[in-house]
């Protein structure tokens, strides 16, 4: 019978890269260890793990046993916890995923009045997934999704947060500052600056570029906004950006908002949601502070002119 220790083994095996690593990880003796995988691959009368010298390689079977301890322990663990909370009396802690990366500056002006109104609610937020955000979603690593593509699913719920436009950042010395909107081909000379996101997920390239069958002259990609928006400031490159951010920043920076194409581009953020925790007070509290908070939806005057 497969049981959830199996399934630890086969997911610590893999993370360790050896049965002596797993075997302190797990807080077994290596011929214990060593026991339970021989005694898992005889009762399921197949191969888990190819050996190759001292290094241990899953077979078809065994990567079908880590995609599902991939699966099913993170929700074991989850249940565990809450039931820890509950027994000590507390609410938990609510687990936000990231997939916007500008997001952050919107999020803490949800999460500041959130904590004060839910002080026995405690916050994370992680923004990199093995499996993505909706599958981390599914396998329950996170409570609540943030982001622009939602992916109608069974058993989700996604909620539209606020709209906002996507605009591109340019310098306020740039040839093209004094536009009041930019085309494809504007782009086709400029080194254009991004998050480390791929190119089929990124708005200015999937709504703006490729539809116009224009690249720009170099993709450059950076990780945090302040260092991508100096870089931009300083004239070394050209970004995409929320509407609202990019004007937070213009009010202390060098940088002007330009529209993406005579119309613009219109985006919203979504919260995304298991339905079957639409009982959670405190998380059914969270999306909705996120949906009344108008400090996104104030900074879209460029759209509305």
């Amino acid at each position: 019978m497969l049981e959830r220790s199996h399934l630890l083994v086969v997911r610590e095996v893999e993370r360790q890269g050896s049965l002596t690593a797993a075997a302190d990880a797990l807080n077994l003796t290596q011929s214990a260890l060593s026991h339970t995988v021989k005694k898992l691959e005889q009762q399921l009368g197949t191969q888990v793990w190819a050996r190759e010298g001292r290094s241990m390689r899953l077979t078809q079977a065994g990567q079908y046993l880590l995609g599902l301890a991939n699966r099913l322990l993170p929700q074991f663990e989850h249940a565990e916890d809450r039931m820890k909370q509950y027994a000590n009396g507390e609410r938990g802690t609510l687990r936000i995923g990231m997939e916007c990366h500008p997001c952050y500056q919107w999020l803490l002006k949800v999460v500041s009045p959130y904590l004060a109104r839910w002080p026995d609610v405690d916050v994370d937020v992680k923004q990199r997934f093995q499996f993505g955000g909706i599958g981390a979603l599914f396998g329950y690593d996170i409570d609540v999704l943030v982001t622009p593509d939602p992916l109608k699913k069974p058993g989700l719920r996604f909620q539209p947060v606020f709209d906002y436009e996507q605009v591109l950042v340019v310098a306020d010395s740039h040839v093209l500052a004094g536009e009041s909107y930019v085309v494809p081909e504007h782009l086709s000379t400029e080194v254009l600056i991004t998050y480390p996101v791929e190119t089929d997920r990124l708005d200015i390239y999937t709504r703006f570029l490729t539809p116009a069958n224009v690249v720009p002259k170099r993709h450059k990609v950076i990780e945090t906004t302040d260092i991508m928006l100096q870089m931009v400031a300083s004239g070394r490159g050209v970004a995409a950006l929320p509407r609202w951010l990019a004007e937070d920043y213009a009010d202390r920076m060098p940088l002007v908002p330009l529209r993406l194409g005579k119309k613009g581009v219109a985006k919203q953020i979504f919260l995304g949601t298991r339905e079957a925790d639409d009982a959670i007070d405190y998380l059914a509290a969270f999306v909705a502070l996120a949906r009344e908070a108008d400090w996104g939806t104030a900074r879209l005057r460029g759209k509305r002119q």
